[in-house]
């Protein structure tokens, strides 16, 4: 691109260009297209305004060429619409440029087959200092996924790759959070509306459900399974209806639990007074569903942070060898709201 420096077309416009115009140095106008917080935000703008004046946009090959990298993580992620993807993107995206960095986004639309694989081997190309990947472990499990070796991963919900570095939200902890909850009111027992069979989210949830009451000596009933919509949960809530000794429900999102509750309300089911009921993932809807709804708050916000955190340290310490493997994982609490309380038999 060429700039009109003096009033007429001539070459295109350079860094010490910009500082001239801007009134700083060079060294500053490197900041500012760094994405450096270093920087007043006074002194930003005006940078800015000088790089929109003379046309300038940065180079980010030769970036690259001086310094080794091109301050862009690229991210993976299947379900773009789910409200633990969204938050998750968000807070990525939030902490990527808080540290000088860009993200590059592609949405795997069929998980289930080798675009996993093409998505990867396509950011391998891709000026990326590294790639954040947010799919569910059982889509990685189909797959003999070939990881680029050239750059750095952080995989989210990644449990099944314990040799790779990944961050998850604890689901038993969260999970056991809501049984007992529900078993400490007083209920004999806790059903439960799990999500879709092949989710190891759900997975996860239903066998700590399972855990829970086994180890406090407690009938363990049928679950119900649902797909994480409130249609689902609908339909999981008039199936509880036919079982007469149903006081208190697990479900394993808030939207099944959503469905849950307008079914109860349906059949004049009082919630909680004779059935209390436990979402999970405390979306922003939650506390104004009726009543108001106990939940599992997962911080898909911290788990994105981390997951930045955790790949911007595989790019410092490229040279000095990789970081130890595993899964981390990131703590959940119980939102206490209305629609739980104690069974008196």
């Amino acid at each position: 691109m060429t700039s009109t420096l003096g009033g007429r077309p001539g070459r295109a416009a350079s860094m010490l260009d910009v500082a001239r115009v801007a009134g700083v140095s060079q060294q500053t106008v490197s900041r500012v297209s760094n994405g450096s917080e270093a920087v007043k935000p006074a002194t930003r703008e005006r940078v800015l305004a000088a790089m929109d004046e003379l046309g300038y946009r940065p180079n980010s090959a030769a970036r690259a060429l001086k310094s080794g990298r091109f301050l862009t993580i690229g991210v993976l992620m299947h379900n773009l619409k789910s409200f633990g993807s969204s938050r998750m993107l968000e807070a990525i995206n939030f902490e990527a440029a808080r540290h000088g960095y860009s993200i590059e986004l592609i949405s795997v639309n069929d998980p289930s087959t080798g675009e996993i694989t093409r998505a990867l081997s396509r950011l391998d190309h891709e000026a990326v200092d590294g790639i954040i990947m947010r799919l569910d472990a059982r889509h990685m499990r189909e797959h003999s996924i070939d990881f680029p070796t050239r750059i750095p991963t952080v995989i989210v919900e990644g449990a099944s790759y314990d040799d790779r570095v990944s961050v998850d939200v604890d689901q038993r902890q969260g999970t056991r959070l809501a049984v007992q909850h529900l078993l400490d009111l007083g209920h004999p027992t806790v059903w439960h509306v799990g999500g879709p069979a092949g989710s190891s989210s759900a997975a996860q949830r239903e066998s700590a459900w399972r855990d829970t009451l086994a180890a406090a000596g407690r009938p363990v009933p049928e679950v119900v399974h649902g797909d994480w919509s409130p249609g689902s949960g609908h339909r999981a809530g008039v199936r509880l209806l036919a079982e007469s000794d149903v006081t208190a429900v697990f479900c394993a999102n808030d939207q099944m639990a959503l469905g849950v509750l307008r079914a109860f309300h349906e059949a004049g089911r009082e919630v909680p007074a004779q059935v209390s009921v436990v979402g999970f993932d405390d979306t922003q809807e939650s506390e104004f569903f009726w009543p108001p709804l106990t939940t599992v708050h997962q911080d898909f916000a911290g788990v994105g942070a981390s997951a930045v955190a955790l790949l911007l340290e595989q790019i410092e310490r490229l040279e000095a060898g990789p970081i130890a493997p595993g899964v981390r994982l990131t703590q959940t609490h119980l939102i206490v709201r209305k629609s739980t309380d104690a069974w008196h038999g």
